[in-house]
């Protein structure tokens, strides 16, 4: 699942007549990267949420045939916050565990190596991908144990905005209500049935203007290659 319901007030104007996961960086809308490295896993069968302008978020992506995926949309009148949004998605994801990816980060991590942890995901509820802590995110969100994310006190890493989710994670909500998704982690992470592990490549959230800019100049060498066809 592909986050992309979210408004980007921190975006505007830019996200006034754009919703969000069009921007482009090194031309190309940043929900599109994302689809091509999902391609490039195998990982083809992609829910995306929205809810502002989301319309035009489907024109642009239709089926997704044209990124070698097939996408399903769960359209919000109003954005559900992260949580709400993956529980009013869930009879699309099914009964397994599943992968959800922020729509407006860009990241090198390789995809293919949480497949595994998909298939282990049975007594944890979740397997979060922790990255250094930003400039803008200082404090991070949690500290890494083992191979377990902990509240404990300790060096905090930061919740890149990739993770693997079970179903149970999200039933107990009701569909098409608002929820966040703070609260849950940190619950299951409490109880000690959420996994982690730590990356330290390329990661960007690109949240403002300038961020965009930054990774649009970042791939700008690689415009040419990575133009859609």
């Amino acid at each position: 699942m592909i986050l992309a319901a979210g408004r980007g007030e921190r975006m505007r104007p830019l996200t006034d007549t754009c919703p969000k996961p069009l921007l482009a960086a090194g031309g190309v809308p940043l929900i599109v990267h994302h689809l091509r490295r999902l391609a490039a896993a195998d990982i083809t069968q992609i829910v995306v949420n929205h809810a502002h302008l989301g319309q035009m978020i489907e024109a642009a992506l239709g089926d997704g045939s044209a990124f070698g995926v097939h996408i399903q949309y769960s359209p919000e009148p109003a954005a559900l916050e992260t949580a709400g949004g993956i529980r009013q998605a869930l009879p699309l994801l099914g009964d397994a565990p599943f992968l959800v990816v922020n729509g407006d980060v860009f990241c090198a991590f390789d995809i293919t190596a949480l497949i595994d942890h998909a298939r282990r995901l049975e007594t944890d509820l979740a397997h979060l991908v922790l990255i250094p802590n930003p400039p803008h995110h200082p404090t991070g969100d949690f500290h890494l144990q083992g191979d377990h994310a902990s509240l404990s006190n300790g060096e905090r890493l930061t919740f890149s905005g990739i993770g693997l989710y079970h179903p149970d994670m999200f039933a107990h909500l009701l569909s098409g209500q608002p929820a966040p998704l703070g609260p849950l982690l940190r619950q299951a992470i409490a109880a000690g049935r959420v996994s982690a592990e730590r990356f330290d490549g390329l990661w960007m959230d690109i949240g403002t203007p300038e961020r965009l800019a930054e990774l649009d100049a970042l791939l700008a060498p690689n415009h040419q290659a990575d133009s859609p066809s």
